[in-house]
């Protein structure tokens, strides 16, 4: 039986629970051991991310009323060593729909009616969708400078949106305290391991297109979400059979919003205090992201580079992107700078696959 489990006292709970974390403030894992990945478990008659649900905890068919066709998104190449990986052919527009799926596919499951999430804006918008499609009543907590694109879609889905002054952090304290003091379940990206059970998604889809797991696989990497969905698909394709090693993989933060790349540095095991600076690359400026010791021993074990974008190469690679036929946000655009700025320190990365995890479209203000 699936259930959750502190990350720091080991109590359990049942995944029906409406606590956002452990008594102790621990965050939930999940005690969940998928089948070995097989290609015969795959559903190729469904075509959305719930074609992997054989290796997914989810409760039972609810997924049906809550799919709206994310994923399966087309892996295009740039140029001789490079990848694209399209992720925001995605219903809102952003590759937060493969988690936002299966955590409200989890929230209906269980009969919640209500929920609350704190986002930069592209979380937010897609818990706000899917919830609306699954007829749960949102509030989405945006800090001040979110895109107002992002705004009006998150208002458009039916959901309230309350926009607070400061930064990125300080907006997830204050929604936070909402969770703690209104009981409001919450529905949030960092919080609640059901999100990385559809982020994970994104390493099937590769290795079911490719028959094969690029050489360089390049994540962002703010709260983790892409992070350690993408680990743990790797993870569960080594351990069954299917690549006989792991990929080189990348991890991308903006220089000047950097707490793993300083940890690394200094060999912590959590993240220190830093300077926050104002940044483009706004779904990766995440000072104090939650799951940073589970992040970190992700990091150390397979001895994963950080690569922090200069600020002055996003916009120069949004627009290198764009003559390409290709419109990503700025956040997205920084991918690009990093993959640039790994072959400038190392030289040629062949094999290499980045992605696109957010349309242009959500970045024009």
């Amino acid at each position: 039986m699936t259930e959750f489990v502190c990350s720091k006292c080991g109590h359990r709970e049942p995944v029906s629970t409406r606590k956002p974390k452990c008594d102790c403030g621990g965050l939930w894992k999940l005690d969940y051991n998928p089948p070995k990945f097989d290609e015969n478990l795959i559903d190729k008659s469904e075509w959305s991310i719930f074609r992997y649900r054989a290796f997914m905890p989810l409760e039972d068919e609810t997924w049906r009323s809550v799919t709206m066709g994310e994923g399966m998104t087309p892996i295009i190449p740039f140029d001789d060593d490079l990848m694209l990986k399209m992720d925001y052919f995605m219903p809102t527009l952003s590759f937060k729909d493969r988690g936002a799926a299966v955590l409200v596919t989890h929230c209906k499951s269980i009969g919640v009616k209500s929920c609350v999430q704190d986002s930069s804006g592209n979380a937010g918008n897609s818990v706000a969708a899917y919830s609306g499609r699954a007829g749960i009543e949102c509030g989405i907590f945006v800090p001040e400078g979110a895109s107002p694109g992002k705004i009006d879609m998150i208002r458009a889905h039916g959901a309230t949106c309350t926009v607070v002054p400061g930064a990125r952090d300080h907006c997830a304290d204050v929604c936070r305290a909402k969770v703690r003091d209104k009981g409001a379940y919450y529905a949030n990206h960092v919080y609640n391991p059901y999100f990385y059970q559809g982020t994970k998604t994104y390493i099937y889809e590769i290795w079911e297109q490719l028959r094969r797991i690029p050489q360089h696989i390049f994540l962002p990497l703010g709260n983790g979400t892409l992070f350690l969905g993408g680990l743990y698909g790797l993870e569960h394709l080594a351990s069954s059979g299917v690549i006989d090693k792991m990929p080189t993989v990348v991890a991308i933060q903006t220089e000047n919003c950097a707490p793993f790349a300083k940890a690394k540095e200094l060999g912590l095991h959590d993240v220190p205090d830093i300077d926050v600076k104002p940044t483009l690359a706004e779904g990766i400026a995440i000072g104090k992201p939650m799951r940073a010791p589970e992040i970190l021993d992700l990091i150390y074990k397979y001895d994963i580079e950080i690569v922090t974008i200069p600020e002055a190469d996003i916009l120069p690679a949004r627009a290198a992107l764009a003559r390409r036929g290709v419109y990503a946000e700025h956040t997205t655009a920084g991918n690009y700078a990093a993959y640039l700025r790994y072959v400038q320190l190392h030289g040629r990365a062949p094999d290499s696959l980045i992605t696109m995890c957010g349309a242009g479209l959500k970045s024009d203000h």
